[in-house]
């Protein structure tokens, strides 16, 4: 009798685990694994959602390298990776070494830092465009004030993209920032002791001693920030358009216009499935070579 009662209560956990396991499946088969698919059956098809899908080969990837914005949007996209590598990589690593040294108000500055990151992106875009305004903005307003001349910003091609990067940094550091301090605070406080007792000093520590232990956090998220930045588009879709003279058009922006503009789907799901294609050969080769460097 008590084990015909154990099998059942076992039965019944494994057919609740299993029927929690299986809903958790269907939806993100729905949501994840059918995109997908359906993403990549729509690059090979014309489909505008009116008429019935019409299968066209290679078409759609023709289309594309066909289009002179293409290329354009690709180098644009990979200079703003290259940029935000310098500034949002480093910049972030530098605020998360400043706020561990720190003695007092630790928990302001954390939240300070963190703040960006709670406002919707749309909002921080608008509320740069402000700042870059050549009017009133107040980027203009404080180079005057030391007496620096104006710049255009977001009016000129030389500048529209760093510009861009500014922004994204800002709104995006307060994560990455609170995961290198975690990796931080995890070093063990003996090992600076005793780079402090051999003589080192702030910069010696920092490459001999804070960069080795934290090397692992620096190699992944390198990783997620170009994947990252590589789908930049809320910031060149709300502050310029794609201006100026294309100089910040992205892949993203690119394949809204002919998703949303030109109402060509299939020449859209090309595009991002080229943009997946493209990642997926990036972190496979990074993972690799990262492997090869941890192994040696």
């Amino acid at each position: 009798m008590r084990t015909t009662t154990r099998l059942r209560r076992k039965i019944n956990d494994n057919l609740t685990a299993y029927g929690l396991l299986a809903a958790a499946l269907v939806v993100f088969a729905l949501f994840s694994w059918y995109p997908i698919v359906r993403g990549v059956l729509l690059s090979f098809q014309e489909v505008n959602f009116v008429d019935p899908p019409k299968w066209v080969g290679f078409d759609n990837f023709a289309r594309l390298f066909a289009d002179p914005l293409f290329a354009t949007a690709w180098l644009n996209t990979l200079q703003f990776t290259a940029i935000a590598l310098l500034l949002g990589f480093a910049v972030p690593f530098v605020t998360a070494v400043l706020l561990n040294e720190l003695r007092h108000a630790k928990a302001f500055f954390r939240v300070a830092v963190y703040l960006p990151v709670m406002l919707p992106p749309v909002v921080v875009a608008m509320l740069w465009k402000w700042i870059y305004n050549p009017g009133p903005g107040l980027a203009n307003a404080a180079l005057g004030a030391v007496g620096l001349p104006d710049s255009a910003w977001l009016d000129s091609s030389s500048t529209a993209m760093v510009s861009l990067v500014i922004v994204s940094t800002w709104a995006n550091m307060g994560s990455t920032t609170l995961i290198y301090l975690a990796a931080l605070q995890t070093i063990p406080g003996e090992l600076y002791e005793s780079a402090e007792l051999d003589g080192a000093g702030l910069f010696q520590r920092l490459w001999h001693v804070t960069i080795p232990q934290t090397r692992f956090v620096l190699m992944v998220l390198l990783l997620l920030q170009v994947v990252a930045t590589m789908q930049v588009f809320t910031e060149p879709y709300v502050m310029t358009g794609g201006g100026p003279e294309d100089s910040t058009v992205t892949v993203l922006l690119l394949l809204y216009r002919y998703a949303f503009t030109y109402n060509d789907f299939g020449s859209a799901s090309a595009m991002s499935l080229l943009l997946l294609v493209a990642l997926g050969i990036f972190a496979g080769v990074y993972l690799r070579l990262t492997r090869t460097r941890s192994e040696d």
